[in-house]
């Protein structure tokens, strides 16, 4: 039995070897603070151990979450971020060596159709247009003076056979009288040659006649050879001075200004372009694999990096590429020389957008885009859409619509009265 006296104050009885036992090797009493500790660190690991639960109970979920996304929607939908917005980008070129004296658009700024972009220095255009019509007025002029000759040819034809007439008479009263001894023969001589002289003065008449007409003859003053070629020399002054002023052909916005005022530019050298922001599209680079399903006309969901999510732009397919972009590489790989390792290609598809979403939203050509592409639609065409006509279009500059009055008013001024 132990006594009361044999127990610690913990509770333990005490052994004979404790008594005995050094106190260097008595064993140590715990400390109020280690034990407080010890209950802290066994809340802590079950604390980690639940929120470890929690993470991997999360983990599962995603898991199965993105396997029943994969289940239903795989095949569905075809994306890429090898994307770029692209557009037309319209040159503006001077049609005429000359010299600038105005420039009415820079960089940055919009600019509608028909607006004035650059104006050239005119003088040399119109004094060339003032040749032109002096020129166009003597035409007319001469064509008169040759419906005038062929009148008065006719009139000599006339005044011909008139004489040969006569002398046609005279010869025959002469041979009448010479039969009966009243003339000479030598006064006959003289009549017959009248009448030859009168023959061929009648020739000389008719043949002037036909060189006049020859001028003339199946035309009117409007409808003249030389008359023509005087409006054509009219048009072309014309229309070189209608290049004296370029207009913008398109609604947009200019880039690639470098023109300067007073710079002498030369025909052909590109001034500025207009970029008509209402009318990008959608380059999409999609590899080679994800081409089966892709068909024209299937809708297209864009998001652009400038906005990002906050803005969808919703377009359709347009067309695919005729090949690989290596393929129209300026130097095109040659797989079939030295070492080859196959390599992924891939293939530009056209994404039309809508100009209203581009309106509320501008895009800038070469900004990057995501592009999906809903493919379960397949009634539309594997390659390419066939082409509806004209695609883009612009009047011809032929000077302006008061070119044709001003010919009229210059035939009318000087053609008088004539046919």
């Amino acid at each position: 039995m132990t006594s009361l006296t044999d127990l610690r104050e913990d509770g333990r009885p005490e052994s004979a070897d404790e008594e005995s036992a050094p106190p260097s090797q008595a064993a140590p009493t715990q400390s109020p603070p280690a034990a407080q500790a010890a209950p802290e660190k066994r809340g802590n690991a079950s604390a980690r151990r639940r929120w470890f639960l929690v993470l991997g109970v999360f983990v599962l979920l995603g898991l199965i979450g993105y396997g029943v996304y994969a289940l239903l929607f795989a095949g569905r939908f075809e994306s890429t971020d090898d994307a770029y917005v692209a557009g037309d980008v319209v040159a503006i070129t001077s049609r005429e060596p000359a010299t600038v004296i105005a420039l009415h658009a820079d960089n940055t700024e919009a600019v509608r159709r028909g607006q004035p972009l650059i104006d050239f220095d005119p003088a040399t255009a119109d004094a060339t247009m003032a040749a032109a019509e002096a020129q166009l007025a003597q035409a007319v002029r001469s064509v008169r003076s040759n419906f005038s000759k062929v009148d008065e040819s006719r009139a000599e034809v006339i005044q011909a056979q008139a004489d040969l007439s006569r002398a046609s008479n005279d010869l025959a009263r002469r041979k009448s009288a010479a039969a009966d001894g009243a003339v000479s023969g030598e006064e006959v001589s003289h009549a017959a040659d009248a009448v030859r002289t009168a023959q061929a003065a009648l020739d000389l008449a008719r043949s002037r006649v036909a060189q006049s007409l020859s001028s003339v003859q199946g035309t009117n003053v409007e409808t003249n050879p030389d008359v023509l070629a005087a409006i054509a020399n009219f048009r072309r002054a014309a229309i070189v001075q209608a290049h004296m002023r370029l207009t913008a052909p398109v609604d947009g916005v200019i880039a690639q200004r470098t023109v300067q005022l007073g710079q002498q530019v030369a025909a052909g050298v590109p001034l500025m372009a207009v970029v008509p922001l209402r009318s990008l599209w959608i380059d999409a680079n999609f590899r080679e694999t994800q081409l089966k399903h892709i068909r024209v006309g299937q809708p297209v969901e864009i998001e652009a990096d400038v906005y990002g999510g906050e803005v969808t732009y919703h377009g359709h397919v347009i067309g695919l590429g005729a090949g690989s972009g290596n393929a129209f590489a300026l130097l095109p790989p040659q797989n079939a020389s030295g070492n080859w390792i196959k390599v992924v290609q891939r293939v530009p598809v056209r994404i039309a957008l809508d100009p209203a979403e581009l309106d509320r939203n501008p895009l800038r050509i070469g900004l990057s885009v995501t592009a999906k592409v809903d493919v379960r639609d397949h009634s539309g065409p594997l390659v390419a859409r066939i082409a509806a006509g004209t695609f883009q279009k612009q009047a011809s500059q032929d000077g302006g619509p008061d070119v044709e009055a001003q010919i009229a008013r210059i035939i009318a001024a000087n053609r008088g009265t004539t046919r």
